[in-house]
């Protein structure tokens, strides 16, 4: 545990408390009075509000469209599921600025309007909803079809062999089973749409705003870092009591699962039942995944003089001003970040979800909640953090450019936890100490029983944790070095600029990101052997 705590302290904690602190301590004295000001403004209430109202819409909508998925790429084997399980997470990695702007094209921001617990449901709310289930939908069927996929589906046979019918062998059975995996995956969806950024801002316009929102207005436009100190804090507490109800539910819900080979669990659509749910799934997909990414792709094209490859060709020169790089240099620069920050993830994560299976009690509880954090932090405050806080001995790295994979992993860590926690503590403790008894030591139990067992979980793990980095924008934005940026930093600048070269240049980037997410996928595709990662 030495390890992730370490890690977490010096570029989490100390980097969120330096910027916090700076907010409050300003003229020699601490600005607490600012905390009841802010508390008391009717326009901070509605903001909080509306940031719990639509993560909580969202994530509902989330697991209702994406639990029948799960299912279906976890339990069905039918032609090209390997290429569509890598095409449902591509809308993870884009940049939300890029999907909110596809949405906004294909919804628009005027039509009708409806209300539904003193939240104006226009169109504009329902494109945000969609937006945040577009994005999310990869997190619950990897998360929960991971597990649902080495299931032993002999138990539901025999409830039903006993003469329970298809779904209450189900309901009693299988969702038991899969709740710490369902409840991980709700947390995750939960935690991303309430710190929702750039969907809210391409989206909801000035009427609608999160607490993410809120705090780059506060920070960027109006330079109160005092009141965007206050709220850094307060979204702190939110995320806290989420976690611990969270930490509460799967604690009552945690036993231990026989899981088997999930090859042995896939099968043709039988009856006409898994058909329909089949068609229901892939038209889905094809709605609510494809049609967004076809609509990039197609922008990607459509230059003044017709549909070419010119955006495609000026992504090879400086020419535009905007980078002193050409933006074809970006994608190099992202695979590298990413495949550091998967490495970095991957051995704190794996570190701290082995040290939360062996220990109990209230402070291994409290560090599994401060794992989570992360997510629920706003990403300028990490960002404004990285540059005020690291610029000195022995951390003096603002002007490295280890500080982007830093960041990087900093996000990806609480997936690879999330994603192996579940399986891990699912492994039956009498595994190992059989092993044991029989004179193995704790690395030997870990290398040849526990990790057969969970490599599956590993490699979804990597398989987050690299798409996260190649994704992650709220953070880089601030620490890209100007000779070295990411694609999505690429691409946020590119729109930030007038002209439909700079514009077109963007989706041709976004497109770049799409298919270099995708292809990496199907890489690991490829790479799955028996009991290997669902990625």
């Amino acid at each position: 545990m030495a390890l992730p705590l370490l890690f977490f302290a010096a570029f989490f904690a100390y980097p969120v408390g330096a910027i916090v602190t700076r907010g409050l301590h300003q003229g020699g004295s601490w600005q607490f009075g600012r905390i009841a000001d802010v508390a008391g403004d009717a326009g901070i209430r509605h903001v909080l509000w509306f940031t719990c109202w639509q993560a909580a819409a969202s994530t509902g909508l989330t697991l209702l469209v994406a639990l029948p998925g799960a299912y279906a790429f976890a339990r069905l084997d039918f032609p090209g599921r390997r290429l569509l399980r890598a095409v449902v997470t591509v809308p993870f990695v884009l940049p939300t600025v890029v999907a909110g702007s596809a949405f906004l094209a294909l919804l628009g921001r005027d039509g009708f309007t409806d209300s539904l617990f003193g939240v104006r449901l226009d169109t504009s709310v329902w494109a945000i909803l969609i937006a945040h289930v577009f994005f999310n939908y990869a997190v619950v069927v990897r998360t929960v079809g991971g597990l649902w996929a080495q299931l032993d589906p002999a138990q539901e046979e025999a409830a039903r062999m006993l003469g329970a019918s298809r779904f209450a062998a189900w309901r009693r059975v299988t969702l038991p089973a899969l709740g710490p995996s369902v409840a991980a995956a709700a947390l995750m969806v939960f935690l991303f749409t309430f710190t929702s950024f750039g969907v809210i801002q391409v989206l909801g316009g000035p009427m609608y705003s999160t607490l993410e929102v809120e705090i780059y207005r506060q920070t960027a436009e109006v330079f109160d870092l005092p009141t965007a100190a206050v709220l850094t804090l307060l979204q702190f507490a939110a995320v806290a009591a989420i976690l611990a109800l969270h930490g509460w539910t799967v604690r009552r819900r945690e036993s231990a699962l026989r899981l088997v080979d999930p090859a042995l669990t896939a099968h043709r659509p039988r009856g006409a039942a898994e058909r329909t749910l089949l068609g229901a799934v892939l038209a889905v997909v094809g709605v609510l995944i494809l049609l967004p990414l076809g609509v990039l792709v197609a922008r990607s094209f459509d230059t003044p003089s017709g549909y070419g490859l010119a955006f495609y060709r000026a992504l090879g020169s400086t020419d535009g001003g905007t980078f002193s790089v050409a933006p074809w240099q970006t994608v190099g620069n992202s695979l590298r970040f990413a495949a550091i920050a998967t490495v970095i993830a991957l051995a704190v994560g794996g570190l701290a979800a082995a040290a939360l299976v062996r220990r109990a009690g209230r402070l291994v509880r409290g560090f599994d909640a401060l794992l989570m954090l992360p997510l629920g932090t706003s990403a300028v405050t990490v960002g404004f953090g990285f540059l005020i806080a690291l610029d000195k001995p022995p951390l003096d790295l603002r002007d490295s450019w280890l500080l982007v994979p830093l960041a990087q992993a900093l996000v990806g860590t609480p997936f690879v936890v999330r994603v192996m926690l579940p399986v891990l503590r699912a492994v039956d403790e009498r595994l190992r100490e059989a092993a044991a008894v029989l004179g193995a030591s704790p690395w030997r139990v870990w290398r040849e029983v526990e990790l057969p067992l969970v490599s599956r979980a590993v490699a979804i793990a990597a398989g987050f944790a690299f798409a996260v980095s190649l994704g992650e924008f709220g953070a880089t934005v601030f620490i890209a070095r100007p000779d070295d940026p990411t694609l999505p930093v690429a691409v946020a600048r590119l729109l930030g600029r007038a002209g439909a070269l700079n514009y077109g240049q963007a989706m041709a980037l976004s497109t770049v990101l799409m298919v270099v997410c995708a292809a990496s996928l199907l890489v690991l595709e490829s790479l799955r052997t028996t009991g290997s990662g669902e990625l």
